[in-house]
């Protein structure tokens, strides 16, 4: 007869332990929830409660959730590795330096394990297959062809154009010089990836400076339009994961980050249309492999540094 009570604590403590994890992302609501369920499905004592908006609305809500001294996210799974890195400068992010990054890019991941890439998102060059040929580098785009045909997302605008902006100006054979390029040929970068690629697409421009999955998307529905990675790198986002330093379930917060990070958590990612960070995962249809692209990482330390002076001397080639 004891055995029932003893059993009946066993199963209240339980309950009592069961952890409920916040989350802020800026994944798409269909993809977030896919990837909270299979979280779940792997930690069913762990309960994770999201909200869902746009990198930059998600930080507002950060800065005043800060101001108020009422932070609610545990973690944050977000497109901008920039507003992570100043994250980490304020000191609001905890590190985790046993997560397991195995044999991943060092690149993909902050160098004090305080942010953690979970995909890759290459922004290559796309071009319309009926009006363009393909080119093998981004300096090949620079011809007087070309002028006015080449839609470039702005990165005061773009958070993946910004991110591109910053891995490239110091890139030898590409740097400031190819935006001085692109200005003196007539392109101005304005808007997102959506209308550049539209542009491409429907034949107003022969190319675009657009993210890998947009356009993979795209050819296999049936758009006149394929990409390009050049042989001189391209940049990358990576969606990082981060745990937030005020988190009150650090152990559940690890266990979110340990998937993301898993092979079941890249097999979700390549599921989902993505290029995973861990090369023994194979990618979705349309996509090289990891090992084929040249990959240029961001230095998000850097880039919180200089990132007004990137703006403005942006703004002054072309003339904004």
């Amino acid at each position: 007869m004891r055995l029932i009570p003893a059993l009946a604590l066993l199963l209240m403590a339980g309950t009592a332990n069961a952890e409920t994890l916040t989350l802020y992302t800026s994944q798409s609501p269909e993809i977030a929830q896919q990837t909270v369920d299979a979280f779940q499905a792997k930690h069913p004592d762990i309960k994770v409660e999201w909200t869902r908006n746009g990198t930059s609305q998600l930080m507002n809500v950060l800065r005043a959730e800060i101001q108020a001294g009422a932070v609610k996210p545990d973690v944050l799974l977000v497109a901008d590795t920039i507003n992570l890195g100043l994250l980490k400068k304020e000191g609001r992010l905890m590190a985790y330096p046993d997560a397991k990054v195995g044999g991943y890019d060092a690149g993909t991941y902050d160098k004090d394990k305080m942010f953690f890439g979970t995909k890759i998102v290459a922004t290559g060059i796309a071009y319309n297959t009926a009006s363009a040929k393909p080119v093998a580098t981004w300096g090949e785009l620079l011809t007087e062809d070309n002028r006015g045909q080449i839609a470039v997302p702005s990165p005061l605008y773009s958070g993946a154009a910004l991110n591109h902006l910053h891995s490239v100006v110091d890139v030898s054979g590409i740097g400031w010089d190819f935006y001085k390029g692109l200005a003196k040929i007539g392109v101005t970068p304005e808007g997102g990836n959506g209308p550049a690629l539209k542009a491409v697409a429907s034949g107003l421009a022969k190319y675009g400076i657009i993210a890998d999955a947009d356009v993979i998307r795209a050819k296999a529905s049936g758009s006149p339009v394929d990409l390009i990675f050049p042989k001189d790198g391209v940049s990358f986002i990576t969606e990082p994961v981060a745990i937030l330093s005020t988190t009150k379930h650090p152990e559940a917060a690890k266990a979110f980050v340990d998937f993301l990070l898993s092979k079941d958590g890249q097999a979700l990612v390549a599921q989902q249309g993505n290029m995973p960070i861990d090369p023994s995962v194979t990618p979705p249809a349309g996509f090289p492999k990891l090992s084929d692209i040249k990959l240029l990482p961001m230095d998000a330390d850097k880039a919180v540094g200089t990132d007004r002076q990137v703006r403005e001397t942006f703004t002054s080639i072309f003339g904004g």
